[in-house]
């Protein structure tokens, strides 16, 4: 059985939309986008290799797949992610069934998320790590899906924007490592306490 972790940049009052870029994700007329910039160092980059040395498998929502694939193959070459993201197994949620995935090594989950998803988790082993894709965590997270948050807690109070959780019940967490970067960052791993 798989166990599925989230892999999330935040801001300290808990909004993860459009981090990477000013156009990323313009939903809701979010015009703070690219906020994450500027804020790499030494210490996140040597924590962001260690992840992609695991090589689990990568789950998105289809929004996401398609975004994050698309930027980061047309990104220039090398770079640290685009070889990990093209070669690892990634599984893309979709409620529809005809979704086009155009890059390698990508398998489609159609249907509803929190089923399909529960499902993929007993078929498959190893560790499924969800990149951004907020609406999916958020169904996962209020079902019980997630096994672990890494949330990379960024000094900055937006004010609006997507939100990681929604409002819901309790879910105690247990931090299992944390560090802190140069630049104020806080990467804290948590397992879902059950």
């Amino acid at each position: 059985m798989a166990t599925i972790g989230v892999f999330q940049s935040v801001t300290l009052d808990g909004v993860m939309q459009g981090p990477g870029r000013p156009d990323e994700d313009t939903r809701g007329g979010f015009t703070a986008g690219g906020w994450g910039q500027g804020y790499q160092d030494e210490v996140s980059m040597q924590f962001a290799a260690e992840g992609m040395a695991g090589r689990g498998a990568l789950l998105f929502g289809h929004r996401t797949y398609d975004d994050v694939l698309g930027y980061w193959t047309s990104a220039p070459q090398p770079n640290p992610f685009t070889d990990v993201l093209t070669g690892s197994p990634k599984y893309v949620v979709s409620r529809s069934a005809g979704s086009e995935l155009v890059y390698p090594n990508s398998t489609l989950v159609a249907g509803e998320g929190t089923t399909t998803v529960a499902a993929l988790r007993e078929q498959v082993d190893g560790a499924l790590t969800i990149l951004g894709s907020g609406e999916l965590v958020r169904s996962l997270h209020a079902a019980g899906l997630i096994d672990q948050y890494i949330l990379q807690i960024y000094p900055i109070v937006l004010g609006s924007g997507t939100r990681l959780f929604a409002d819901g019940a309790r879910v105690d967490l247990t931090l299992e490592r944390s560090l802190t970067t140069t630049t104020g960052v806080i990467i804290a791993q948590y397992a879902v306490a059950r």
